[in-house]
């Protein structure tokens, strides 16, 4: 009889350690860290960024892990696991994989520092924890989407608590048993739904769980709760729950000698799938000029059946909702030839020409188009002229990749506000050299801006 997969991947990531892992995916893990940093700080400012804090405080308990940014103040793991994963994907400015589908660095970045503190774990024991968790979450989206998701569950609570109980689990240097036991608990929390574009908080809420969760499932774990070995891909287990396209395979393939993880970055302050027409309309501006914007007649955007009837949303209430519509995005791209924080201020939603603009964009599904993400754009101006552009990789993809200057220039621009650029620079230094430093909780020490 073929042994469960939560068994094959518990003995993976019960023996996983930073002298396995391939160098190029632990550069990959300090800059998803890094990243995950910056957007964080940014994130803690928000309105959901403080109350996800001020849950965690009220809600109180042990003092084993810090909130970016609470002040250096310590909470129980689970809580600041919960806190921080809400912060981290607050701006909308998170890491993303190559699909648009997920991201990897809410659930597993927030779990993994919250139990590398608790269990006082290394540098290396956290990078090595990072990759695990990103793995857990890149297999189990491989073996369920794109049926997990066209059935209404939102990637990254589904299949990121299994990321942080993997990872949370590595710090707490878990045995192969207890790691299947983590699995088990994790499935038996797997939740998360794709109804959640709005001008509510929604979104924001849905990695929060995750990571707390994740932690969960592990601790108890490590306090000796049993979980199911078949929770992956028994009659009734998670893959089978939450899919109808489930294919078993890439949940154990090339186990060991592949880490089929591809991390992409975001340039711009929105929804992932919306980051191809921000570029398409970026690059219409530059072809007819700024001042030729206000006269734009007609705008045509041709996107892949996979996207097509998702962020359609001309009219968006609150900047939450302003950052998952295509409608408002590429407005305010056309206008302004940005998309930061700026862009999605409260404000400019009430601004005559973006809302001009974002009335007349037309939504045609195009299978031709390479990608899932593909996006072709059709601008009329005031004479008639026509003007197109076509994205298949966004800024910030592995085929257009962020260069390391940009990728801390985001940093400094998301981190600076909250504790300065010189900050900013000694955490960035700091992550750098995380590999070898004895503490992995220096990090959070650093992110409240401690000398």
């Amino acid at each position: 009889m073929t042994e469960p997969a939560a068994v094959t991947l518990a003995r993976h990531f019960s023996s996983l350690t930073i002298d396995r892992i391939p160098a190029r995916h632990l550069e990959d893990a300090k800059a998803l860290i890094a990243d995950w940093f910056g957007v964080a700080l940014a994130g803690s400012r928000t309105e959901s960024g403080a109350i996800a804090r001020r849950f965690a405080m009220e809600t109180g308990g042990s003092a084993e892990a810090a909130m970016v940014n609470g002040g250096g103040l310590r909470v129980p793991a689970v809580h600041a696991a919960f806190a921080n994963a809400i912060a981290s994907h607050s701006v909308e400015l998170d890491d993303v994989d190559i699909l648009a589908l997920y991201h990897f660095s809410p659930p597993v970045v927030a779990a993994a520092l919250a139990a590398a503190e608790r269990a006082g774990a290394t540098g290396a024991e956290l990078l090595a924890a990072v990759v695990g968790g990103c793995e857990a979450m890149a297999r189990l989206s491989d073996a369920t989407n794109p049926s997990l998701r066209n059935r209404g569950y939102h990637t990254t609570p589904t299949v990121g608590v299994f990321g942080a109980a993997v990872a949370a689990g590595m710090l707490f240097r878990l045995n192969e048993a207890a790691m299947v036991s983590a699995l088990g608990l994790a499935g038996g929390q797997a939740s998360g739904l794709m109804e959640m574009y709005g001008p509510s908080m929604q979104k924001r809420f849905n990695p929060g769980p995750a990571a707390r969760n994740g932690v969960t499932a592990a601790v108890m774990a490590a306090l000796g709760f049993t979980g199911a070995a078949t929770i992956l891909d028994g009659e009734r287990g998670f893959c089978r729950a939450f899919s109808d396209g489930f294919d078993p395979a890439p949940l154990t393939r090339g186990l060991g000698e592949e880490f089929p993880i591809f991390i992409e970055y975001k340039a711009y302050s929105c929804a992932r799938p919306i980051h191809n027409g921000i570029d398409c309309a970026i690059d219409i501006r530059r072809q007819m000029g700024a001042a030729g914007v206000d006269g734009i007649r007609r705008i045509t955007v041709r996107r892949h059946p996979t996207w097509a009837h998702f962020h359609q949303i001309p009219h968006p209430a609150t900047h939450h909702e302003a950052q998952v519509s295509l409608n408002y995005s590429v407005a305010v791209a056309l206008r302004e030839g940005a998309a930061l924080l700026p862009q999605y201020a409260e404000e400019k939603l009430r601004d005559p020409a973006i809302l001009r603009l974002s009335g007349m964009l037309t939504v045609v599904p195009d299978e031709t188009l390479p990608r899932g993400v593909s996006c072709h754009m059709t601008v009329e101006a005031a004479d008639g002229a026509l003007f197109t552009a076509q994205v298949d990789y966004p800024k910030g993809s592995i085929a257009n990749p962020t260069t390391p200057a940009e990728a801390a220039a985001k940093a400094h621009l998301l981190g600076d506000p909250v504790i300065g650029a010189e900050g900013v620079d000694r955490l960035l230094a700091q992550i750098r050299t995380v590999g070898t430093a004895p503490r992995a909780a220096a990090l959070m020490v650093l992110a409240q801006g401690a000398p």
